[in-house]
């Protein structure tokens, strides 16, 4: 199992913005078949280096994520959170 966890820090950190970010990425939610399981959490810590949302996917394996990283849905929702994003992290590791 793979587990795909990444942090996005928001230009303007609204619970608004928040929450778009966080519906896109959940559209992606049984639309994708490699796609095992997949959450998104509201970060709502008020430290300084504390990221806005937190998306977390597993896979079973690391030939799905990469199928995953090329997706036509998931490029559409990247292109669509970046409009959001002012940084981001990504941790990959195997379950």
């Amino acid at each position: 199992m793979i587990r795909h966890i990444v942090f996005l820090k928001l230009k303007e950190n609204t619970q608004a913005n928040k929450k778009l970010v966080a519906d896109k990425i959940m559209s992606m939610d049984g639309k994708i078949d490699i796609l095992a399981h997949i959450e998104v959490g509201l970060n709502f810590s008020q430290e300084e280096r504390a990221y806005d949302v937190a998306l977390i996917a597993d896979f079973d394996s690391k030939e799905d994520l990469n199928t995953y990283a090329s997706h036509p849905l998931h490029l559409e929702v990247i292109k669509y959170i970046k409009t959001f994003v002012f940084e981001s992290k990504v941790v990959d590791y195997e379950k």
